[in-house]
């Protein structure tokens, strides 16, 4: 029996009411996890990309991103909150056997998320020449950043498509293909990147050289060699969406209806994560404002440092994804215990991950930083952030798992209060205490302390409240 042949049976299994033994609840919780995984290392490296590239061009055009990094977050995080809704949707539905009912929920989330998405494009636009300002940036790189948030701005129905297909993709038990899909796009990334940010120069190929053509366009290079690669990934998932998933393809005679009740529900499972991204997407700008006056090394190495440390913790959104289907698809086929045994097993294996992801980032932080950026007092100081942070990965991974089995369950309202207090009363509070007195240590220190707090919340939560306790 093939591997995808086993995943998809023991699937099929959750649906049917099927005894699962520990070994092979385990065993799906791996073969879920490893290429949603890769999917979300995939995200990161595309950021690792481009703050590389950019890296090369000086300390100016590496801060003008990291500038508003923080802000573009907050955009993506608002698409993947409007995607969140239908979702898993999609994977309660299809627990529950009803697969006619998922594939108009498909259809109809997909239209409703691309008009939110068109929203948010004309805001971020409209915001685009101010931002930078608004955020303390210095006259030497409020252009470049401007002219990057805006590009970012204008993709955003793009990535809205394929966090939403993606997710759709997930909620079905398919993991692979947008893991698949998500590597491609950073491949791309990596061609488009290399022909739009440098100018036109000359390289060696095996002792010849040779013209590499380049239009040479720096910071907005990165950004528009970003947005052409979302582009190619976004109409590539939703090819394997609609045209080739065997339980989410378009069939014949089907017709789009829009039911009011799935719109509610997706509204009252997306506007609390809407809600908590705003939260901790204002948080990260205002972090972002806390670090900018201490000066574009501080404010580079910030930015290298979080994209760096995105490595290590994209693993446990990795699982996350995988544990939101499973609470999902155990959750319509009304398994209460097993949705509990099952999210608890998600939980420490997702810390069990990011506590061996945090020992390697702690041993390798200058190599980390170094491939980011040649200017050495931005090594230097990047590689002693990312060393505290490493402390953190545990509790870190604890937050980011269990949320995802609470978004499976459609709980969403109270995880989006912890993560709010958490950010703003606990990390920012601390912030603007430590990092006048420490410089940017005292940033990273507060992050430290608050996601050891978030962690424990989310733990006590799942504890006192577990998922498959709150089914009807």
């Amino acid at each position: 029996m093939t591997k995808n042949k086993m995943k998809k049976d023991l699937l099929e299994n959750v649906r049917s009411g099927a005894k699962l033994s520990a070994l092979e609840q385990l065993q799906l919780t791996v073969r879920l996890s490893i290429p949603a995984i890769m999917a979300q290392l995939s995200t990161v490296i595309m950021e690792y990309i481009d703050a590389s590239m950019v890296g090369r061009l000086g300390a100016d055009a590496s801060a003008a991103i990291g500038l508003v990094s923080s802000s573009t977050w907050l955009l993506g995080g608002l698409c993947s909150a409007a995607a969140v809704g239908f979702s898993v949707q999609v994977a309660h539905r299809i627990g529950a056997g009803r697969m006619e009912e998922a594939r108009n929920i498909v259809r109809e989330g997909l239209i409703a998320v691309l008009l939110f998405s068109c929203l948010l494009m004309g805001i971020g636009a409209g915001i685009s020449g101010l931002l930078p300002r608004w955020m303390g940036g210095g006259e030497s790189i409020v252009n470049d950043a401007s002219r990057y948030f805006l590009i970012y701005s204008l993709a955003l129905w793009v990535v809205e498509i394929r966090y939403a297909a993606g997710g759709m993709l997930q909620a079905s038990g398919n993991m692979k293909t947008p893991g698949i899909l998500n590597m491609i796009t950073c491949v791309l990334d990596v061609v488009f990147n290399s022909f739009l940010i440098f100018p036109a120069r000359e390289i060696r190929i095996g002792g010849v050289k040779a013209m590499l053509p380049g239009a040479g366009l720096g910071v907005a290079g990165a950004a528009l060699g970003t947005a052409l690669s979302e582009v190619v990934c976004a109409a590539l998932m939703l090819y394997f969406l609609l045209g080739r998933s065997p339980l989410l393809r378009i069939r014949k005679g089907e017709k789009t209806a829009f039911c009011r009740e799935d719109l509610v529900s997706a509204a009252k499972i997306s506007i609390p994560v809407g809600v908590e991204s705003i939260a901790m997407g204002s948080a990260y700008v205002m972090g972002t404002r806390i670090v900018s006056p201490l000066g574009n090394i501080s404010l580079a190495a910030n930015s290298f440092a979080v994209t760096a440390e995105g490595l290590c913790y994209m693993p446990g959104y990795g699982i996350a994804a995988a544990a939101t289907t499973l609470a999902g698809q155990s959750i319509g086929a009304g398994r209460r215990k097993l949705t509990n045994r099952l999210s608890w097993m998600t939980v420490r294996f997702g810390m069990l991950v990011m506590t061996f992801t945090g020992v390697l980032m702690y041993i390798f932080a200058p190599q980390m930083i170094g491939i980011l950026t040649p200017d050495p007092e931005i090594r230097a100081l990047g590689a002693r952030m990312l060393r505290i942070e490493a402390f953190a990965e545990p509790m870190f991974a604890a937050s980011i798992v269990a949320s995802g089995v609470f978004r499976g369950a459609g709980d969403t309202f109270v995880p989006s209060l912890m993560n709010f207090f958490s950010m703003w009363l606990v990390r920012l509070s601390l912030a603007a205490v430590l990092t006048p007195r420490l410089g940017l240590k005292g940033m990273w220190l507060a992050m430290c302390i608050e996601l050891w707090v978030r962690g424990g919340l989310f733990l006590l939560r799942l504890w006192r409240r577990p998922p498959g306790d709150r089914q009807n």
